[in-house]
């Protein structure tokens, strides 16, 4: 990787044909795709939660893989997702990205027994050893049940050579000031936390990891290029507009919401796929109005 990754991390969800969930929408995938890209965020993230990876099999992986990282096309760095519940799952991911031309990849622990520190750091460092592009490793304890302290990832990231960055959920602010701390200020961390966008790049967050950018990427893009431009006042009046919408995309999951969110501007990327079921009605028509605030 010639450049650092910073600055908007775009997450797209994984579009089903709608009535369909069965069926990826790739041309939906490269239209959303497009849609970021074109308003300017810094990167792609395919196959994250967002992305609802753990629902999809393996060719069905493997193809939202291979589409995004060629419609990417180099456009903007591609950061992959290979969690999965195995370390040779993830493995096994990991250099079909790297295979497939992925700039970077992500991963969170994956487990239905809880993890000691030594079995994520051994996890960690197989799907490492596996590839030579760098890895992000991601804490994210609301979804995993697995919460990696800022000590053990400064531990973790010192010890192995291509884990390179961390993405921070936890939602608590002070991780992301201890990571900074701990590293002397030498470990890129990203906010995973959407409510907390304004905090995280105060306390030196080197980007923002986020859906909201499915939604509405140029107000997401014109909120990080004011915080870049020193200009608090509007980089706050920007996150201002946002916030409600951050707020309620988080509130249900990001698949449910964010697909509700797009179905109201005229994109249909299907349902989610079950067990996750659609918003309901009034909950889609004030995501809707969230949405349609925000552009005004």
């Amino acid at each position: 990787m010639s450049e650092p990754i910073t600055g908007i991390v775009g997450y797209p969800v994984t579009p089903f044909v709608p009535d369909d969930p069965s069926t990826v929408n790739v041309e939906v995938l490269h239209q959303l795709i497009d849609r970021m890209i074109d308003a300017g965020v810094d990167a792609i993230a395919p196959l994250g939660s967002t992305g609802e990876s753990a629902y999809l099999d393996h060719d069905e992986w493997v193809m939202v893989a291979t589409e995004s990282i060629r419609n990417v096309a180099a456009r903007v760095p591609t950061v992959v997702g290979v969690s999965d519940v195995t370390t040779a799952g993830a493995v096994e991911r990991a250099r079909v990205a790297e295979s497939l031309g992925a700039t970077a990849l992500m991963a969170t622990p994956v487990s239905y027994w809880p993890l000691t520190e030594e079995e994520v750091r051994v996890h960690f460092t197989a799907i490492a050893a596996a590839v030579t592009v760098p890895l992000m490793a991601y804490n994210n304890p609301a979804t995993t049940g697995i919460d990696m302290s800022p000590e053990f990832l400064v531990r973790l990231v010192a010890a192995v050579p291509n884990i390179t960055m961390v993405k921070e959920s936890s939602g608590d602010i002070g991780r992301m000031r201890r990571l900074r701390e701990l590293s002397e200020g030498s470990l890129p961390y990203f906010n995973g936390r959407n409510p907390l966008a304004l905090q995280a790049f105060d306390a030196g967050a080197a980007g923002w990891c986020t859906a909201a950018a499915c939604l509405v990427p140029h107000r997401v893009v014109a909120f990080h290029r004011a915080v870049v431009a020193g200009d608090a006042a509007c980089a706050t009046e920007c996150f201002a507009q946002m916030e409600p919408l951050l707020e309620l995309i988080v509130s249900r999951g990001l698949p449910t919401t964010v697909k509700s969110g797009l179905r109201s501007i005229g994109i249909d990327a299907g349902d989610p796929r079950r067990p996750l079921l659609p918003l309901g009605a009034a909950e889609a028509a004030r995501l809707a109005g969230l949405i349609a605030a925000c552009e005004r």
